[in-house]
């Protein structure tokens, strides 16, 4: 047996972390079960730790000795397998430590700028400066600044991190990056440049266009070490110029650019200036990168445009080569869609009246020199795939290219089936997972850009089959954690993107939203293992709860809205302003007819009750857990007395059905029976089209499911008219849209393209239609086949190792097979309830069709 896929901290040998107890995992490979592991661990070719031998099958341990500020720790395991025969030692593994103390950073800031109109859109400042090193050896740079910025050294750029140091609530929380830049370093002199952009920092941001929410500065700080040497400052020896080329930056607005001005002469000095280092962290997640790349192809839309289409919705930016003369111009705008005839618009995403520049532009403008123009945007991003051109360029021989930018996640999961419609679903929902997972888990890269909490808590459990976004959702709570207020409540928006209004500040203690405190490091745990993301988020979790308790005390001055006399009175939330089920359908507009926000909160008041007393069982709070289960015990009972005549639901609304079956809200089989029965017929009613909103969709197919209706689970799944997934699919989305008629069926179109909330349908394909759950090492596979989709695969390559499970028809029987990695206990469950033992490997098994 032999360990491989060696991570530290969910990342593949990080470089400049700050964990003091840094969590070292592996998978197995070979033999059937893990009896014992063994660590050893070097600094600098000297031991440092050996764990000796370790009676355990657990495939993940904590790195015990006490950490430095840039240690260099290489480490390797061994196993021994269930026949106690131990295995190679695997490949080797690294982790580096980042920088730990306050005078560990010895450099200053500077600010390039002379003048600043914070009203203006600035050019990008150009820094340079040299330094001469006579060692050649390990050589380290620590970096960050206010805004964005590239570094070059002796002319070649440093790393492949894009919009770095990426966002965070710049405040409290700034991260620096760590680079190992020993093959840049020569001896003698060497050359430094840096390019600073507005980034997030100063940006317009979001639906408000808000600017300058962090500062109007930009700065630099850069600390480069040779051998534990400091051979290079940010100081006042600097200088910096604002005649370059790029003229203006904005994450949103876009880049003016003049290649003419290539040649940069007129440098002056730099101020320093008294920013401080408190607030500088590593961000121990994910680099933001350049991924997949697409040509684009020139059409020309029935009012004569000249558009370019990617052929892909996607969020990054784009890269052009022609052929131009000096002073000519090129104008590209970015948008997601053509309109109902067939023209370029960015409409959908606009709200002119509250953007403070008027609208969002996604533009290129950029000035021609003569000959060959190379142009790639560098400190802006958006949503988009087509772009408006224009010019009196020649563009015959141009070459367009669109670049997907996200962070650098690995791809997990994969999901086919018979029927080709669902498995573009899939990829739209994949797709629009990658769009939004730059840096932080935003909800669209156009309109809003905003990390909200609700959208995490409806699909985290879908984001993780897709793709390793541990780390991306992990530093996003951090950001939670920064932005919950005193009272308890959780901003909605993290980190934030506009000026907070009071209204906001009320948002901020809406149900379903404000859960994702405890419903999105629970999912983390569950399928990872490991109980410390849950102690990172425990007070957070906490102080939420202990806000909703409060908002449930909180009752109704006029007394016709008042619960009647109940024991539960002080456990039912009837109070309070929530979003509730957003974006119901028919119903969306008026808030009257939406689901009542009493049973929404109430609801979710109960269910993160019992979420957060489990989370106190595993980590030990045992009087915690008790507390949390008697108040989730009264709120269940509170929700069932505000939301049912005697236990049976009274509504047209699917949503009401799903949530309380979803949250086993409901006492005994009969009522719950009696719940998915009406659930059915509504769904039946509504020609299988759905009528759930945003909290509520995700977990419709899991329920019909769970209760027997699996095939009208699947024909709701495979309804292509609107309201539906697959209308989206039959319009020709390549994303998932925010609205079910984000275009209606005249071709209108409205609102963002690339939300990926709706796409959490797809981890009822893994978890539901081709049954994979995974619970640490124990890893349960039940399927539920239907003849509608006579074929149907999934692969999910687990914090525990690689999981498959798919089935086909074949005459009269299904054939089910599966693959269980090593080191696991695996379950199947067959559709007549049957259980079967699963081997490690390859598993076929045939059951009649009944």
């Amino acid at each position: 047996m032999k360990a491989v896929r060696l991570k530290t901290e969910h990342l593949t040998n990080p470089l400049g972390i700050d964990v003091l107890e840094p969590a070292l995992t592996w998978n197995c490979e070979g033999g059937t079960w893990q009896r014992a592991y063994e660590i050893r661990a070097e600094k600098d070719g000297v031991e440092a730790w050996s764990t000796g031998r370790i009676e355990s099958s657990k495939m993940h341990a904590k790195y015990a000795p006490v950490l430095k500020s840039r240690e260099r720790i290489t480490w390797q395991v061994r196993l021994w397998d269930e026949r106690d025969q131990v295995g190679e030692w695997s490949e080797l593994a690294c982790f580096e430590m980042g920088l730990l103390k306050s005078e560990d950073f010895v450099a200053t800031w500077i600010n390039p700028e002379l003048e600043n109109d914070p009203k203006l859109h600035k050019p990008a400042s150009y820094l340079r400066t040299s330094f001469t090193s006579e060692k050649c050896g390990q050589a380290r740079l620590y970096v960050t600044a206010h805004g964005l910025y590239e570094v070059w050294l002796n002319h070649v750029r440093v790393g492949d991190f894009v919009l770095a140091p990426g966002t965070s609530t710049y405040d409290q929380n700034l991260a620096y990056q760590t680079y190992d830049v020993s093959a840049h370093i020569k001896s003698g002199e060497n050359q430094v440049e840096v390019i600073l952009g507005d980034g997030w920092y100063r940006s317009c941001s979001g639906v408000d266009g808000d600017r300058n929410l962090y500062g109007e500065d930009i700065a630099l700080y850069f600390q480069l070490e040779v051998e534990g040497e400091t051979v290079c400052l940010s100081d006042e020896s600097w200088c910096a110029s604002s005649s370059g080329p790029l003229r203006e930056n904005d994450m949103q607005q876009g880049e003016v650019f003049d290649a003419r001005l290539a040649e940069i002469a007129d440098f002056h000095p730099v101020k320093k200036e008294d920013f401080g280092v408190g607030n500088l962290v590593c961000s121990n997640s994910l680099r933001i990168k350049e991924k997949e790349r697409f040509s684009g192809k020139i059409i020309t839309t029935p009012k004569g445009e000249t558009v370019i289409d990617y052929g892909q919705n996607l969020a990054g930016y784009v890269e052009f080569r022609l052929e131009g003369k000096e002073g000519e111009k090129l104008v590209l705008t970015h948008g997601e869609s053509l309109d109902e005839n067939g023209n370029f618009t960015t409409e959908n995403f606009q709200e002119r009246k509250r953007h403070k520049e008027g609208g969002i532009r996604q533009e290129v403008v950029y000035t021609c020199k003569d000959g060959e123009n190379h142009y790639k945007s560098r400190f802006t991003i958006w949503g988009f795939r087509y772009a408006l051109v224009e010019t009196k360029l020649d563009l015959s021989a141009a070459e367009f290219t669109a670049i997907a930018v996200y962070s650098d996640m690995k791809q997990t999961g994969s999901f086919t089936c018979s029927d080709e419609r669902v498995n573009q679903l899939v990829q739209n929902s994949l797709w629009s997972l990658k769009s939004n997972f730059c840096d932080v888990p935003t909800d669209c890269p156009t309109r809003e850009r905003a990390a909200w909490t609700g959208d995490m808590g409806v699909f985290v459990d879908t984001g993780l089959y897709f793709m390793d976004c541990y780390p991306v959702i992990r530093r996003w709570l951090g950001e939670c954690r920064l932005n919950q207020y005193e009272d308890g409540k959780l901003a909605n928006i993290v980190p934030r993107n506009n000026v907070p209004s009071y209204f906001s500040k009320i948002l901020a203690g809406s149900v379903g939203w404000g859960d994702a405190a405890i419903i999105v490091p629970y999912a983390l745990y569950k399928r990872d293992g490991d109980p410390e993301i849950l102690r990172e988020n425990y007070e957070m979790m906490k102080k939420w709860y202990a806000f909703l308790e409060g908002r449930a005390k909180q009752k109704p001055l006029n007394p016709l809205k008042r619960l009647r006399k109940s024991p539960y009175r002080n456990y039912t939330i009837e109070t309070g302003i929530d979003y509730g089920e957003w974006c119901e359908p028919d119903v969306e507009s008026t808030m009257a007819m939406r689901t009542p926000q009493g049973k929404v909160a109430s609801a979710y008041f109960a269910y993160s009750g019992k979420l957060l007393a489990e989370i106190a069982q595993v980590l030990g709070e045992e009087e915690d857990s008790i507390y949390y289960q008697e108040i989730a015990k009264k709120a269940t009972k509170g929700y069932r007395e505000i939301a049912t005549v005697d236990g049976k639901i009274e509504s047209d609304r699917q949503a009401e059905y799903v949530r309380a079956l979803a949250f086993d809200l409901l006492e005994g089989e009969e009522e719950k029976e009696q719940a998915a029965v009406a659930l059915n017929q509504l769904v039946i009613n509504n020609n299988y089209h759905l009528n759930t909103g945003f909290l509520s969709t995700p977990s419709i197919c899991p329920v019909l499911s769970k209760y027997g209706y699996t095939e009208t689970a699947f024909r709701l799944l495979l309804q292509d008219t609107m309201p539906s997934w697959l209308y989206a699919v039959q319009r020709g989305a390549t994303t998932i849209w925010e609205n079910w008629d984000g275009i209606n069926e005249k071709g209108e179109v409205k609102n963002s393209l690339n939300h990926y909330s709706y796409g959490a349908v797809c981890g009822w394909l893994f978890g539901g239609v081709c049954g994979i759950g995974v619970e640490g090492q124990q890893i349960t596979i039940k399927p539920t086949p239907n003849p509608l989709l006579t074929e149907a695969k999934a692969s999910y390559q687990s914090p525990v190792g690689e999981i498959v499970s798919g089935y086909r028809y074949a005459g009269e029987h299904i054939i089910i097979e599966i693959h269980i990695p090593a080191n696991t206990v695996g379950t199947l469950v067959l559709p007549n309830g049957d259980e079967r033992e699963l081997v490690v490997g390859a598993n076929i098994v045939e059951i009649d069709h009944e």
